[in-house]
């Protein structure tokens, strides 16, 4: 992964997904380069943070004009922390963003449609990039600890197969930046989720600490669900990059306390 600028909006892009650059459209954004001010400041793309709507549709103009896409050709996901995975086409282009919303709450958009760029929102849960460049089809998920623990990957991968019979073999997956394994702190409750539903790797990705509380490895686990799904291990990125580490360019909630806006990520077929 590494970071690009246009017109003074930084983004981040993932190295085997510049590869398509002919094919594909894609990007995640920081914290800077945009409108929004005070802790929102300033590229917030979550319209639901109070911050003034005309400032985050400035944002989405200037990320879209950054990375290549127009508004009008996003369509944005209406998270609930599940494992729900929706396909979208040419009659949802802008909703979200430009148009009313998507009915009903997903975490996870996926395409075989050109010009159809998916776009989903975080602020340390994990984003989950995925393309087939056999069958020409995209998927974007987000992917916090509910989903992380879920397995929202194979969910992922999984309706790219019924939706587009996409192999898993060939689809190149990328894991974005979200909060890191020494950051993300939970307790045993959580804990004890992780180790029942990935019973052969608990101790590799969780730690616990002398106070009783335990550090979760979020990206760990969301690779191993898409080793688990099909993708071969060389197919898959990992950003390595904590928002919580890095707060004064990329916001997260944990680093703030929820006093903060929205990234997103951005996938489209040209």
């Amino acid at each position: 992964m590494h970071i690009g600028s246009y017109a003074r909006v930084p983004y981040l892009t993932f190295d085997s997904l510049d590869r398509f650059s002919g094919r594909l459209a894609h990007g995640f954004s920081t914290r800077l380069g945009g409108v929004s001010g005070g802790f929102l400041s300033s590229m917030n793309l979550g319209f639901e943070k109070g911050d003034d709507p005309e400032n985050v549709s400035e944002n989405y103009r200037r990320m879209g004009k950054a990375i290549g896409i127009d508004p009008s050709e996003m369509v944005m996901a209406r998270l609930e922390h599940s494992t729900c995975v929706r396909r979208v086409g040419a009659g949802d282009a802008g909703r979200g963003i430009v148009k009313e919303p998507l009915d009903g709450f997903c975490d996870g958009l996926i395409t075989n449609e050109p010009h159809i760029a998916l776009v989903c929102r975080y602020a340390d849960c994990i984003p989950l990039f995925f393309f087939d460049p056999v069958k020409k089809a995209i998927g974007l998920s987000h992917s916090g600890w509910r989903g992380t623990a879920a397995k929202m990957a194979c969910a992922s991968v999984n309706a790219m197969r019924e939706a587009f019979l996409s192999d898993p073999a060939d689809i190149i997956a990328c894991i974005g930046p979200g909060i890191c394994g020494s950051c993300f702190e939970v307790g045993e409750e959580v804990a004890d989720i992780f180790a029942r539903n990935f019973p052969d790797t608990s101790r590799e990705m969780i730690k616990r600490r002398a106070d009783g509380k335990y550090l979760v490895d979020l990206w760990g686990y969301n690779r191993l669900a898409m080793l688990e799904s099909g993708i071969s291990e060389d197919h898959i990125e990992m950003s390595g990059l904590c928002t919580c580490c890095n707060p004064d360019l990329l916001f997260s909630h944990r680093a703030t306390g929820g006093r903060r806006g929205d990234m997103a990520g951005f996938l489209m077929l040209k």
